[in-house]
């Protein structure tokens, strides 16, 4: 098993580990888990057998944005809607 990061490289780091993830954010490792399989939380993998590795200043925002909805009352399918749509209204 390898060494933690330190909180204040992790701050600093371009990517994270989902766990860098849940200390960053106090979120449930397996809330985390379950918003990247249903496609909310972006991630990179450049081999199936190495860890996802999740830009933090995007992963950090798309996170407090979906517990913003959740906290609102919003159900994962409308969640993964709107999400969709903002996406797809990106000018890129």
């Amino acid at each position: 098993m390898s060494r933690q990061r330190r909180m204040d490289v992790i701050e600093q780091a371009e990517f994270v580990t989902i766990g860098e993830l849940v200390r960053l954010t106090g979120a449930r490792y397996s809330t985390l888990k379950f918003y990247t399989e249903e496609g909310l939380l972006d991630f990179e993998q450049s081999e199936p057998n190495l860890t996802r590795r999740y830009r933090r200043t995007e992963s950090l925002q798309r996170i407090a944005l979906l517990r913003e909805l959740r906290h609102n009352g919003k159900s994962i399918p409308e969640i993964k809607a709107l999400v969709q749509k903002e996406t797809s209204a990106l000018p890129y």
